[in-house]
């Protein structure tokens, strides 16, 4: 089977033999990584540019390494003190990059479809690293990567997304791929963290911990996305730890081999608890991480394999 994409922007589009394609390739990659020698050639000779309108740390330094252990040349542009600051639109910085004939483009925006639209003006792969309350496809395939593995199956399980779900992207493409790979999707937190509409996606919506992590096999928490709230969506963290945190004594209501999953920076004492995000026995959070490089160096490598097909591999 072939991956019929381009571009990896979102988890919409993918169907689920092409997620379990990614996948599948990412767990040689794991090998990999824990191997003593970490690099391998599927892109050798191919230039991968990284733009990050918005800061990060674990994304940004997870496809700078996941390049250069695959061999391309990597370059990091500041954008925050590039051209878009001294007036010059998206469309004309896309078009100045097309002309040095980059590969692949990995793109972090703040506005959600400006991802999309630098694409379309694009002749390289691009990987869309976060768009706004988009999309975040390869958090989204590190973190199903990471369920695979802890639970043995991607597939009719209980996954509970507890927290600041209007604000992330996050959330919404573990929607979209946990839907595509038919399991059961619990959605907890406030009403005023609750998009409109969300009952659309085939979730079930809870505002009581206890009620929504019943029997779960995953608890997925989501930081408190401050910088994207613009009102009072909470009274205070300190009442928004005693509703929604998550603590032993909620965590109690998931079936006892739960797993625990936070794609940070994690908030300790707001979103989770420290001695619940340090335990070994139910914390995945810093495989998640490990994941995370083994996940966009698959991504890479199968955008890449479409760069170099010829025309008729291409129909084929």
């Amino acid at each position: 089977m072939r991956f019929s994409h381009k571009h990896l922007l979102g988890i919409e589009p993918l169907a689920p033999h092409e997620i379990s394609m990614i996948l599948d390739l990412a767990e040689r990659y794991v090998d990999l990584n824990r191997g003593r020698a970490k690099h391998g050639d599927a892109l050798a000779g191919l230039t991968q540019i990284n733009m990050f309108f918005e800061n990060s740390t674990r994304t940004q330094a997870s496809f700078e390494l996941a390049g250069m252990r695959l061999g391309a040349d990597v370059m990091n542009m500041s954008m925050q003190a590039s051209s878009i600051k001294k007036g010059e639109t998206l469309i004309d910085t896309a078009l100045t990059l097309n002309a040095m004939h980059p590969d692949l483009l990995v793109v972090r925006h703040p506005h959600s479809g400006a991802v999309d639209l630098l694409a379309q003006k694009v002749n390289c792969a691009v990987l869309n690293a976060g768009d706004g309350r988009h999309e975040h496809p390869t958090q989204a395939l590190l973190d199903a990567l990471t369920i695979r593995r802890a639970k043995g199956r991607l597939h009719r399980l209980s996954v509970a997304i507890c927290g600041d779900i209007a604000h992330s992207r996050v959330a919404r493409s573990n929607i979209l791929l946990l839907g595509k790979m038919e399991n059961r999707v619990k959605l907890i937190g406030p009403p005023t963290l609750m998009p409109a509409g969300i009952a659309e996606f085939g979730v079930e919506v809870y505002q009581d911990m206890a009620e929504g992590l019943q029997d779960v096999d995953v608890v997925m928490m989501l930081r408190l996305q401050k910088e994207r709230m613009d009102g009072g969506f909470i009274p205070s963290e300190r009442e928004y730890y005693h509703r929604f945190g998550l603590d032993a004594q909620k965590l109690a209501h998931a079936k006892p081999d739960a797993i625990v999953m936070h794609p940070g920076p994690m908030n300790r004492g707001v979103e989770i608890d420290g001695t619940i995000a340090d335990d070994i026995n139910r914390s995945v959070i810093q495989e998640q991480v490990e994941m995370g490089v083994a996940v966009r160096m698959a991504a890479m490598d199968i955008l890449a394999r479409n760069l170099r097909a010829t025309p008729q591999e291409v129909l084929a």
